[in-house]
């Protein structure tokens, strides 16, 4: 069957139709819509999840390839949609069972593991994991965020000289004297505030101990994936790079792992360094992918096997990550 006008038209007022219920959705903070979602600059025709026209799947017949907003007629001339369907993205029958395959072998590992383990892996339409909702202390995790809120305080200006040599060893190398400096600028509003702005239901911030805010895997990963939208343009570059350039001491669990082309950004938290917690949050980007996961821990008995379940989990949880 050709594509027609009527054909188009009809595409069109279905997208339009789901980019509503996509808005309505992410309005209430919605985790996951089953069937279709709009991608946050992610191209569902690169990744091979065109959505289907009219009962049909135009990706496997070929007779259709958005780009830009524009479809072709069958005489060749281009007929402007009204609405991007590149943005647009159906649930991947094979993808989907990948990522089961995945979170089922992180299952399976972490029940071997000492102590109380949770983990999420979220992509751009849905988000899968265990304990999504159990409550840890933060421990230097949060730092991520002091970093996000400090930033979205300077906005437009230029971070100065001492803001920088408090961020930067706050991110890289988990300095506390540094987060307790960038804590008394923001502090516990300024946290609550960027925690109501990602969409995070569970985070509670923690005064004087900032390391004692209460985080879950579903609400980390919602802000890790968020994070290019929460960070202003002049400062995105700057805070992603800290994020990615963990000095090497602290490159366990998801460090150590090679991920062809993907960049890593991550922080991590141990507390005090003897297994009590031992955390790491990551966003992972590629071309225009991005994936947030989170493995959160409690009761290791040693920050050794601590680490030994953190790389286990996301050994688990990225396998065959393409």
């Amino acid at each position: 069957m050709r594509l027609t006008t009527r054909h188009l038209r009809r595409a069109a007022l279905a997208a339009l139709a789901l980019a509503a219920t996509l808005t309505a959705a992410d309005a209430r903070g919605a985790d996951a819509v089953d069937g279709a979602t709009a991608l946050a600059g992610e191209s569902a025709a690169s990744r091979g999840e065109i959505a289907a026209v009219c009962g049909e799947s135009a990706a496997t017949r070929g007779e259709i390839a958005a780009v830009g907003g524009e479809a072709p007629l069958a005489g060749g001339v281009p007929v402007r949609a009204s609405v991007d369907l590149s943005r647009l993205s159906v649930h991947n029958p094979s993808l989907a069972r990948g990522w089961n395959r995945r979170v089922a072998a992180a299952r399976r590992y972490a029940a071997t593991r000492p102590g109380t383990i949770a983990f999420a892996v979220r992509t751009s339409t849905r988000i899968r994991g265990v304990g999504l909702d159990q409550s840890f202390p933060s421990t230097s995790v949060v730092k991520a965020m002091l970093l996000v809120a400090h930033t979205r305080r300077a906005r437009d200006r230029p971070l100065r000289d001492d803001e920088r040599a408090l961020l930067s060893p706050m991110i890289r190398s988990s300095d506390n004297d540094a987060a307790n400096a960038i804590f008394v600028r923001v502090g516990t509003a300024g946290l609550a505030r960027l925690a109501r702005v990602a969409g995070m239901t569970h985070f509670a911030a923690a005064s004087p101990i900032w390391g004692n805010s209460q985080i879950t895997a579903r609400d980390q990963t919602r802000f890790f994936l968020r994070l290019p939208q929460l960070l202003p343009n002049r400062h995105r570059a700057y805070a992603l790079k800290l994020l990615r350039t963990v000095v090497p001491s602290q490159r366990w669990g998801i460090g150590t792992l090679r991920l062809r082309g993907w960049r890593v950004h991550f922080k991590g938290g141990w507390g005090s360094g003897t297994g009590r917690i031992d955390h790491q949050v990551a966003l992972l980007s590629k071309g225009k992918r991005r994936l947030a996961v989170a493995v959160l821990t409690a009761g290791n008995g040693s920050h050794a096997v601590g680490k030994q379940t953190l790389a286990g989990v996301f050994r688990r949880l990225l396998s065959g990550l393409e």
